[in-house]
């Protein structure tokens, strides 16, 4: 084999010593990228087990650049209110609100949260792949 190999693992985001050059490492972003599509995911996925669970409200996953160009995806609460039903309970009339959570909506959230999870988990199998060529190569 003719030529000289550098071989520089990443462990996070950093800055390589070359000047204006930024090094990402593509399995640490796809991991974040597959854990913050999980938690949205699983925050939907709690919406759809409460909808019909009085008085539940909603909640909406959030994502924001974290530290070193990570995500974190935290949960915010929607306080709107479900409907209001009358209901007769022991001879009296009792008024229960439903939950705020809309099945439709809720649903047609989990498309996309589905194709990007999808995309990360590509991108993880493809790094794997062009690791293990490079270890292939060198032996």
């Amino acid at each position: 084999m003719n030529g000289t190999f550098l071989v520089v693992i990443v462990a996070g985001n950093k800055r390589s010593h070359s000047p204006g050059v930024f090094m990402i490492n593509p399995i640490g972003s796809s991991l974040m990228g597959l854990k913050a599509f999980q938690k949205k995911m699983d925050i939907t996925s709690n919406n759809i087990a409460n909808v019909n669970t009085n008085e539940f409200k909603k909640s909406r996953a959030v994502m924001q650049e974290g530290s070193q160009g990570g995500v974190t995806v935290s949960a915010q609460k929607i306080n709107t209110p479900g409907v209001t039903r009358q209901t007769i309970r022991d001879g009296k009339i009792a008024e229960t609100e439903s939950s705020n959570v809309d099945l439709t909506e809720e649903l047609t959230e989990m498309i996309p949260t589905k194709s990007a999870h999808s995309a990360n988990a590509k991108a993880l199998r493809t790094s794997d792949q062009m690791l293990g060529s490079l270890m292939d190569i060198l032996g």
